[in-house]
C-alpha cells in the first residue's frame, strides 16, 4: 500500500473559530443546505459526533459518487483541528484503501484565517493517482470552502 499526500491552504476573511464551527461542527447540516448538488445529507451510523463517530455521506445529484462512509479520528475545538478517514464507498473508486483528511484552521492577524487541509490517499498495491485527480480534489475543496465563506458572509 502506498500513500500520496497533498496539502492545500485557502485564505478566508472569516474568523478562525467561526470557520471551524461551520466547516467541522456544523458541516453535516450546513453543507447540504448550501451545496445540495454536492452533498444531499449526512447520516450518523454510530457515535455522538466526537472521535470514533461513523457517518455516511450521501452525495448530491451533481456528484459522480453515491456515498462514502467516514470515521472521525480526532477533533480539537481548542486548537481548531479535525481529522477523519473515508473508509468505504464508491469515492474510493476500488483503487484506494482509504483517504485521511487533516483540517486545521489557523487565525490570521487581520481577523480572518487560513484553512489548511492535508489529504492522504492510501492506495491499494502500487496504484498511481494522477495529477489530474489531485487537482480535481483540490478544486472541490476550494469550491466548498468558498461556498461556506460566502454563506457566512451573507448570514453574518
Amino acid at each position: 500500500m502506498g500513500a500520496i499526500t497533498y496539502d492545500i491552504e485557502i485564505p478566508s476573511s472569516i474568523p478562525a473559530a467561526k470557520m471551524f464551527k461551520a466547516v467541522v461542527l456544523d458541516a453535516d447540516t450546513l453543507i447540504p443546505k448550501i451545496m445540495p448538488q454536492a452533498i444531499k445529507n449526512v447520516e450518523i451510523l454510530e457515535g455522538d459526533g466526537g472521535v470514533g463517530t461513523v457517518k455516511i455521506i450521501h452525495f448530491g445529484e451533481g456528484s459522480q459518487y453515491k456515498s462514502a462512509k467516514h470515521r472521525v479520528d480526532a477533533i480539537d475545538t481548542e486548537n481548531l483541528t479535525h481529522s477523519y478517514t473515508i473508509v468505504e464507498g464508491d469515492a474510493l473508486a476500488g483503487v484506494l484503501e482509504s483517504i485521511t483528511y487533516h483540517v486545521k484552521i489557523v487565525p490570521t492577524e487581520d481577523g480572518g484565517c487560513i484553512c489548511k487541509n492535508r489529504s492522504i490517499y492510501h492506495t491499494k498495491g502500487d496504484v498511481e493517482i494522477t495529477e489530474e485527480k489531485i487537482k480535481e480534489g483540490k478544486e472541490k475543496a476550494m469550491q466548498m470552502l468558498k461556498a461556506i465563506e460566502a454563506y457566512l458572509q451573507a448570514n453574518a
